[in-house]
């Protein structure tokens, strides 16, 4: 498993394949292009590379799917519900956490920008409706 987090190994994001690149003048972690540059010096362990990329990548999937959920929500009239990301070994891409809220697997980030939207989207479908939308007086009567 080293192997794969080592300098100009690929990273999957968002449906393509970033370049690592392990680059001292940087102050964090740092997407150019196709090029992820992590503030890591040439003699990195493989692990401080794998924590290095998975913490950009777990940041990244927090800004997107908070950002789809948030359009979603708006197409769909309905509330933001709270979510939040899940870091499960064997996890669905989203699942309702039975509070009215959703859970999303952080690599889910890996995927395309239409897969995610499609996920959170169905997600958000799945959720009953808030508590607000239901009328009250229709199921006293």
């Amino acid at each position: 498993a080293g192997s794969r987090w080592r300098d100009g190994a690929g990273l999957d994001y968002l449906g393509g394949r970033l370049t690592l690149c392990l680059d001292t003048t940087c102050r964090d972690a740092l997407l150019d292009g196709a090029i992820l540059h992590l503030p890591l010096p040439p003699e990195a362990t493989p692990r401080q590379i794998q924590d290095g990329a998975e913490a950009w990548l777990r940041r990244q999937a927090e800004r997107v799917i908070g950002a789809e959920l948030v359009m979603a929500a708006r197409r769909a009239g309905r509330p933001v519900p709270p979510h939040a990301l899940s870091f499960a070994a064997r996890a669905n891409w989203a699942v309702a956490d039975g509070k009215g809220g959703l859970r999303f697997h952080w690599r889910l980030i890996e995927q395309g920008e239409p897969v995610i939207g499609q996920v959170v989207s169905r997600a958000l479908a799945e959720l009953p409706p808030p508590l607000e939308e239901i009328d009250l007086f229709a199921a006293a009567a």
